[in-house]
Order: C-alpha cells, then sequence, then structure tokens
C-alpha cells in the first residue's frame, strides 16, 4: 500500500517558538516545566492547571531559580494566554495508580481532554501539540479529531522514554555506553509495544556480532527479559515511589529540542500512521523525523515477519481501544 505523506506546514508569524505552554502542573507537568526552563530555549513561559493555585506556586518556585539560567518570562496563566504560543505540552490528567494499566486510565483521561483541547482551540490553531498524558497514543488521536489540527502538529511522547529505558538496561548488561546502543521500541506506548531487535546494533555493529565480541554470547531470552524490563518498569516506579517523572521529563526535552532547534532528529514518536505497513489511521510510534513544522515524515524501517506481526496486534489493540471510546461519547 502506498504511503500517505504528512502534510508538512512551517510555523505561522502568529505563533512564536520561544513561547510554549505547559497544562497541567502535576509531577510530570512540573518536572517538564523545570526540565525545559534550565534550556534557554524559550523567553516565555506559561503553566495551566485546574488548581490555579498549584500553577501560581510552581511558576513562583521555578522563577526563582531564574538567576541561574537565561532570563524567561515563567507565569501561572489560563487558557487564553495560549495566543502565539508555537508549542503546546500537555501533560494534565488523572494519575495513573498502582496495578493501574495505562488503558484502565483512557475513559476518565478522555474526558478531561476533551474539554482541555476545546479550549485550546479558542485561542490557539497554530501551535504544535505535544501529547504526554496516558495513555498517550489514544489521547493523541482524541487530540488530533477535536482539535481539527494537521496530524503533522499533533504528536505524542510514545516510545521515546520506552526505547531510552531499553537502550539504558542493554548498555548496562554489555557493559558499554547507552548512549551507543541502538534500537527502537515501537507500537503502543503501553503492554504490546514491541523491540525491533532484527535492526538492533552497537554504534554499527549488529548487536547479535557485538553480544558475541564482548563475551556475552547473543541470548535472546536474556535481551527480551531486558525489554520485558524496560515495557513495565513504569509498574515497578509507581509502586514503588508513586509517579514516574525525571526520565519523561527528559524525553520531552528530547523531543522538544527537535522541533526548536529544527533539528530533523529521528525520534519514535506517536503519530499518524496511515499507509506504513498496511496500517490505517492509527495513532502509535514508529521512527519519525521531527523539525520545527512537526513530524516531518514517518518512517518505514525494516522488520522482519514477527516484528510486523507484532505491530499489527499492537495497531489493533489501539484501534480496539480508540472505537471502543467513540462507541460510548466523553462529553
Amino acid at each position: 500500500m502506498e504511503q500517505k505523506k504528512l502534510s508538512v506546514f512551517s510555523p505561522p508569524e502568529r505563533v512564536r517558538l520561544r513561547k510554549c505552554a505547559v497544562i497541567g502542573c502535576g509531577n510530570v507537568g512540573a518536572t517538564v516545566a523545570y526540565t525545559l526552563m534550565q534550556t534557554g530555549w524559550f523567553s516565555e513561559m506559561v503553566l495551566i492547571d485546574i488548581d490555579t493555585k498549584k500553577a501560581e506556586g510552581e511558576a513562583s518556585d521555578l522563577a526563582h531559580g531564574l538567576p541561574f539560567h537565561s532570563p524567561m518570562d515563567i507565569y501561572a496563566g489560563d487558557y487564553p494566554d495560549l495566543s502565539e504560543c508555537g508549542l503546546i505540552i500537555i501533560t494534565a490528567g488523572a494519575n495513573q495508580q498502582r496495578g493501574e494499566t495505562r488503558m484502565d486510565l483512557l475513559r476518565t483521561n478522555a474526558r478531561i481532554f476533551q474539554s482541555i483541547v476545546e479550549k485550546i482551540t479558542r485561542y490557539n490553531r497554530d501551535a504544535i501539540l505535544l501529547v504526554v498524558t496516558n495513555p498517550v497514543d489514544v489521547l493523541t488521536r482524541v487530540a488530533y479529531q477535536v482539535s481539527g489540527y494537521p496530524a503533522c502538529r499533533v504528536i505524542g511522547s510514545g516510545t521515546v522514554l520506552d526505547t531510552a529505558r531499553l537502550k539504558q538496561l542493554v548498555g548496562s548488561y554489555l557493559g558499554v555506553d547507552s548512549r551507543n546502543v541502538h534500537s527502537f521500541i515501537i507500537g503502543e506506548h503501553g503492554d504490546s509495544e514491541l523491540v525491533v531487535w532484527s535492526s538492533a546494533n552497537v554504534s554499527g555493529v549488529d548487536l547479535h556480532r557485538y553480544c558475541d565480541s564482548c563475551g556475552r554470547g547473543y541470548d535472546k531470552t536474556v535481551l527480551d527479559s531486558l525489554f520485558r524490563e524496560a515495557r513495565d518498569s513504569a509498574y515497578q516506579i509507581i509502586d514503588a515511589k508513586g509517579a514516574t517523572y525525571y526520565a519523561i521529563a527528559e524525553s520531552v526535552k528530547r523531543i522538544v529540542a527537535a522541533i526548536v532547534r529544527d533539528e530533523n532528529t529521528i525520534l519514535p514518536v506517536s503519530a499518524l500512521v496511515d499507509g506504513h505497513y498496511g496500517l490505517e489511521d492509527v495513532f502509535m510510534s514508529l521512527p519519525c523525523i521531527l523539525n520545527r513544522s512537526g513530524v516531518k515524515q514517518v518512517l518505514e524501517i525494516p522488520l522482519n515477519e514477527e516484528e510486523e506481526n507484532r505491530l499489527h496486534r499492537s495497531a489493533r489493540t489501539l484501534k480496539g481501544a480508540f472505537e471502543e471510546l467513540s462507541e460510548q461519547p466523553v462529553h
């Protein structure tokens, strides 16, 4: 099937990429704001939360750290303040509880999300929307449908963090810098995701060959256990400390860097997949080229037969969840 390419939009003059917003000031949103405050990429950041006092407290706390960083205007605001924002990051939603899967969150967060996106579009129709709230793939699809934005400007954080977790675990197992480990976790950011072992490598050396050369031997059982640990680590962290927020904030920072610095970087974000691998009309993670227009291109990387079958199963899981949600309106 011929792949449908996402339309590429340049940011209109009426928005500024140096102005961003974070909607949701819980653990994730506050940590994202703190991480981005330190970069010097933005001249203005607005924080929005249903609890306005919480947003004001976070904004004040962050602003007090500005003498150690670049000048910036950080303040608590409301949806009219989204005017001119080039990037709007949505982290708002109910928290994932101990023993709760990401998909269990769907109905509650879909209701919250629809209300948020409707308010966003009253004041800004030209920004890039970056969705972080879980279950991120389905909620990114909700944001796309409710906003009416072009698909290239509606992005989910996807499996960027999952992939980073895998790189760290494999690097530790092999005794090599995790930045030199190259592989992707793709599909759902959740239980049906999959790792692309068939093209995994360590700085260009095939993973199978590298394992042999370092004396480890290529043990698929061990590698698959590392993948499962990466996939399930959020549940373990939530059980231990109640929430995950440091690593996801770093993942968001990496995605934001690709956008504001116009990098044309390849990251496995959640984007509209329509024509790739014979899949249609589903938001899920595949490697994507990101720049200041959003998703420039969704890439179709080589997969073996098992990996492609698992990708299709993941897509069916996500489409089923979205269809179930559509059958029971969230209004």
